[in-house]
């Protein structure tokens, strides 16, 4: 019996002036533990005109997680962070009660030619936490737990497994590895996860109970435990996932939330501009129609 219990594909999604491939939320699947959102970016090829410009806009409930493979994204935000985000680095921002954030193309290579891939992805936060101090963590890519085993090279993106601990304050029970290997290979670390797991492949291809199984994908486990599968050569694949929550969670807009009351008081607190501005920023992203609040960001 197949341990797989949903396929995932990505479908794109307009982000403004870039699409992406949007992977979670998915209609018969909200969540995967508590991982609540993941966009795939790129890979693309922007000319020297052409640039990300997200300008600033709200979140509460989650924490967002920023892995970069290719390209620069320059972070500012409300509590004063400033940082350009490059591969392999970790940029984690906790929204709890309330943080604005604008996403751009740094600067220096705004008149060059450039490229962009890379994920984002939000995690939601307990509900006795989705109010807390919004908090802000960048790791440096030396910072992330990495270790090679058999020929296959890992990484510790957040959470904890293997016996390993990443650096990133995550507040739940959680994991999000990255595997990648140059041969074929066999992997089995179900007794390393625990809770709800997902498999995303970004390239290569993974065998599965005989099926293999291509790019741009996400394949969810019925039994975490039961993770086995093989790798093709040149494959990279993302792991993530952990304890689920017991309560549902709303999504509208950039807002996560365990009841409507604090989507509404947030909604009303970005009308009305209530929350602090972004030191060198101007101007805001508004509040999408209802028809349109399922699009993350200022889409």
């Amino acid at each position: 019996m197949s341990n797989i219990n949903i396929i995932i594909e990505e479908r794109p999604a307009d982000i403004g002036n870039f699409l992406v491939g949007r992977l979670l939320p998915f209609r018969n699947k909200r969540m995967v533990g508590p991982f609540i959102f993941i966009d795939h970016m790129g890979p693309a090829n922007l000319k020297d005109y052409q640039n990300i410009d997200i300008g600033p806009h709200p979140h509460i409930g989650l924490s967002t997680l920023t892995y970069l493979f290719d390209g620069a994204i320059m972070h500012r935000d409300t509590l004063n962070n400033h940082i350009e985000i490059t591969p392999g680095q970790v940029n984690w921002m906790t929204a709890g009660k309330g943080i604005v954030h604008s996403e751009r193309t740094p600067e220096r290579l705004r008149h060059t030619d450039k490229e962009l891939h890379g994920l984002q992805i939000w995690v939601a936060l307990p509900k006795e936490l989705e109010e807390m101090d919004p908090e802000f963590y960048h790791a440096d890519s030396v910072d992330i737990p990495a270790w090679e085993q058999d020929g296959v090279r890992y990484k510790l993106i957040a959470g904890e497994a293997f016996g390993r601990k990443s650096p990133v304050p995550v507040y739940s029970p959680l994991f999000l590895i990255e595997i990648k290997t140059d041969e074929r290979k066999s992997i089995n670390i179900g007794k390393d996860l625990f809770g709800e797991a997902g498999m995303y492949i970004l390239e290569g291809g993974v065998e599965s109970e005989g099926v293999v199984h291509e790019p741009k994908r996400i394949l969810v486990a019925k039994n975490s435990s039961l993770c086995e599968f093989v790798m093709e050569a040149g494959t990279t694949v993302y792991i993530f996932g952990g304890e689920p929550f017991p309560e549902e969670r709303l999504i509208y807009w950039n807002f996560v939330a365990t009841n409507r009351e604090l989507i509404e008081a947030a909604k009303l607190n970005w009308q009305q501009q209530n929350y602090p501005a972004i030191e060198g920023e101007s101007g805001y992203i508004p509040l999408p129609e209802p028809h349109s609040a399922l699009k993350p960001k200022g889409k």
